[in-house]
């Protein structure tokens, strides 16, 4: 795929990575447009090309009691004012067939989450909005076997297709990022490492996922050596109050600082 195929999608021309980024979840209208701003400052500034993030449904939660959305409509209207308001595109996650149609109204680009990658039904509604499609590498999968639903999408004519990494599941609590799948999925789809779900520890007793945010500048700064087309990050300006998965969640302050040592392994790996 072509990023260009992303609407409203800038500095394609720049060289460098392009970048995929914003909070977990949608926690009001306030909240993202802040962290929108102040990432479409740094990434005009880099000169990175930038898709804004934000999950307006958290399906997969471990407890019932986990925070799972302010409503989909709500969300999904602040990611199309962020749109709107920045001329940035978007992404979001989608669960079932019925958000597939429901998202494509609002964002730009439609992600299916790693847990739900090989339900054909899920891929195929995706696909068939004409939206750009990402498709999130399931834990349990090998990156081989990513070409099937990367098939799946093009099969309903829909070239618009990119695949991500979010790191496989090394025991019970802990991931792992293979850099050899890197250079595998990239044979398919344009390829991205999401950085932050990479360091996740899922499973824990208290039914609410660790992290290892002080993991994060290493993976990236790996995945970008490694020549990899995009990087996914979430952040947020409170990890710690954060509403779902701030203990994997940069903060925002740092953001800029770990940008700019990107940009510049970027620029130095674009001479090999």
């Amino acid at each position: 795929m072509n990023i260009h195929n992303i609407p409203q999608i800038k500095h394609t021309d720049s060289g460098n990575f392009f970048l995929l980024a914003g909070p977990c979840a949608i926690e009001g209208e306030e909240m993202a447009m802040r962290i929108a701003e102040k990432l479409i400052g740094i990434t005009d500034k880099l000169e990175i090309p930038f898709v804004f993030k934000g999950s307006f449904k958290k399906a997969n939660r471990s407890r019932i009691d986990s925070f799972s959305g302010i409503g989909d409509e709500k969300a999904l209207q602040i990611l199309r004012k962020v749109s709107e308001t920045f001329g940035v595109p978007t992404v979001t996650d989608i669960h079932t067939n019925e958000d597939a149609a429901m998202a494509a109204e609002y964002v730009d680009v439609l992600q299916i989450p790693a847990f739900l990658v090989r339900q054909t039904d899920l891929v195929v509604a995706a696909a068939n909005t004409g939206k750009v499609v990402n498709l999130k590498k399931g834990q349990f999968m090998s990156p081989e076997s990513m070409k099937h639903a990367v098939q799946k999408v093009l099969d309903c004519n829909n070239q618009s297709v990119m695949v991500t990494d979010r790191g496989t599941m090394f025991g019970y609590q802990d991931m792992i990022v293979d850099f050899r799948g890197i250079p595998t999925m990239q044979n398919y789809a344009t390829t991205v490492l999401d950085v932050t779900h990479s360091l996740q520890q899922p499973n824990q007793t208290a039914g609410v996922t660790g992290g290892r945010p002080d993991m994060i500048e290493t993976i990236a700064k790996a995945g970008i050596a490694v020549g990899v087309d995009g990087i996914f990050i979430e952040t947020h300006f409170d990890p710690a109050n954060a509403k779902s998965d701030g203990a994997n969640m940069l903060h925002l302050d740092y953001f800029e600082g770990l940008m700019t040592k990107l940009v510049a392994i970027r620029k130095t790996i674009n001479q090999f």
